[in-house]
């Protein structure tokens, strides 16, 4: 009776997590209100001089990817702009989605990865994306651009982080900016930007917006939070600007033209800014700061103690906090007895309980605290169970862009899913890729076939972790290891001139790849079902 009725229990939880994904629309939501996390690296904080920046898209947003292709188009051509892609169900659903607009077209625009967020072109260009919300009343619905068509527009026709910034720049005054407030963290081969973007007010078609550079040699992070402060435009190596960032703060009575001007401040509706992530993260990097969380201000960004590789960044987008003052399972412990051939106690130990898992649901995190209070304070993860995707993006300019560029790419839980290695210079992605798992369950779509085997491992994640952390370990191994042998072999049909062949080579590794990770997610799942079906 007791393992059913941990079962169930269990069961509750984990579909706490999945029905209150219609939370996601709350902005204000302390649970699932703050989505999406970005990491960014500078060239001279990388341990090989890569340039990084990436993005957890949490929330139910699409999990369907394409490869778009770049084309040349004759004089007066327009491209049109959408609003409603983030939920669409495949690249050729158009429920809910309307075009409100039409624009120029570039006469030539290059190929990029389109995520739902889109995110790296063939020239080395990426970027990610944190929604910061801002306060309601400077939303101008009004605007034509969304954040995702501002990124879809940029990586089409940009090669480097400051022209991108300029032409979102300039699509904002012209034709307005209709979202919240938004951070994209945008990079290119040499140096990574944040830029940070609200509304004008709902009577004025415009923007405000603030851009920052990552000072070469640090690490940044943003996370839900206007984190650029004071802003010195005469540096315009670091810093660059919408003309109205000072003279619409005043019309809006958000400053007063005297205290010291700071974006997060002025533009971002918050007390501070940072909370547990982006404190975790920048401490966890720079540690001999002895950074304060109850303090008012965090830098913008750090000097990493020591330099940071892609798999360092790997790691902290696995981070739960586990074993330190914040670890949400570290009052969930349960006595262990051992017994002798007679079933009399011969020893008791204290040890956490098999059921303790980072990505509780809120029905199973509200039983435990009724059962007894406070036993587990929420904290927000920076691996969440409610992500769609995440990706992390190398930019190597010693490499030609073809395969300078890499998206580390994940279908849901990043602490627990494999990174799938997509190249800049890649043409095709996996048929599954074409599918969303979102809004339902189906077997066509490639994130069931990881977040199956996922899922089932939180049942008794005490005792699956080390077993499940194996594998994303030996593919994430494999995956380093493979490319730089893959990358050689590029470089000389590059220099051959063998263009499909290099297409073929880049196009057929990633779908390999995928296939090898199903099949083991899908070994996982069966040996979970059999370890789990009947109770535990």
């Amino acid at each position: 009776m007791k393992k059913q009725l941990t079962l169930f229990i269990l069961c509750i939880g984990l579909l706490g997590s999945i029905n209150a994904q219609s939370i996601f629309d709350q902005v204000n939501d302390p649970y699932f209100g703050e989505s999406c996390t970005s990491i960014m690296v500078s060239k001279g904080a990388s341990t090989d001089g890569s340039v990084i920046t990436s993005h957890t898209c949490d929330g139910r947003y699409r999990t369907w990817l394409t490869i778009e292709e770049g084309q040349k188009f004759e004089n007066d051509t327009t491209t049109p702009i959408y609003k409603g892609l983030l939920k669409t169900e495949t690249p050729w659903d158009r429920r809910k989605v309307k075009q409100v607009a039409t624009i120029p077209q570039a006469k030539e625009t290059y190929s990029f990865l389109n995520t739902a967020y889109p995110c790296l072109n063939e020239k080395q260009l990426a970027i990610g994306e944190t929604t910061f919300v801002g306060p309601e009343e400077l939303v101008n619905e009004n605007g034509v651009f969304l954040i995702e068509e501002l990124e879809r527009i940029a990586l089409e026709r940009c090669s480097t982080a400051r022209d991108a910034i300029k032409l979102i720049g300039e699509l904002i005054e012209e034709y307005g900016y209709g979202d919240w407030g938004e951070c994209i963290t945008i990079a290119d081969k040499k140096e990574v930007w944040q830029m940070e973007i609200v509304g004008e007010g709902p009577d004025k078609i415009g923007g405000v917006w603030a851009a920052q550079r990552i000072p070469e040699g640090h690490v940044g992070i943003s996370a839900n939070i206007a984190r650029i402060g004071e802003i010195n435009l005469k540096d315009k190596d670091h810093f660059m600007a919408s003309k109205n960032i000072y003279s619409a703060a005043k019309k809006l009575e958000r400053w007063d033209g005297k205290e010291t001007f700071k974006f997060w401040k002025v533009y971002g509706g918050v007390e501070k800014p940072f909370k547990i992530r982006e404190f975790f993260v920048l401490n966890a990097l720079a540690p001999s700061l002895n950074l304060d969380f109850e303090a008012d201000e965090l830098p913008f960004s750090v000097k990493p103690d020591i330099k940071v590789s892609v798999q360092d960044i790997m790691a902290l987008y696995r981070e739960t906090y586990e074993g330190t003052e914040y670890d949400m399972t570290q009052n969930l412990m349960v006595v262990k007895e051992k017994r002798n051939d007679k079933k009399e106690v011969i020893s008791t130990d204290t040890i956490k309980s098999p059921i303790a898992n980072p990505w509780m649901g809120r029905n199973e995190l509200a039983l435990y605290n009724a059962l007894q209070e406070e036993t587990v304070e929420f904290q927000r993860t920076v691996a969440v169970s409610w992500c769609s995707y995440s990706e992390i993006i190398q930019l190597r300019d010693w490499l030609p862009d073809a395969i300078g560029g890499i998206a580390w790419f994940s279908f849901d839980n990043p602490g627990q899913s494999p990174r799938i290695p997509i190249y800049s210079g890649a043409t095709e992605l996996p048929e599954s890729f074409n599918f969303c798992g979102q809004k339902r369950h189906r077997e066509d779509a490639a994130i069931w076939q990881y977040r199956k085997a996922n899922k089932l491992a939180t049942l008794a994640w005490q005792s699956t972790k080390d077993d499940f952390m194996k594998e994303v370990a030996y593919f994430e191994n494999k995956g380093l290891i493979e490319t730089k042998e893959l990358e050689a072999r590029i470089s000389k049909l590059i220099e051959e001139g063998k263009k499909e062949e290099i297409e073929e080579l880049l196009n057929r590794y990633t779908k390999d790849f995928t296939g090898a990770t199903m099949l083991r997610w899908k070994e996982l799942e069966d040996k979970y079902w059999a370890k789990f079906g009947l109770g535990f």
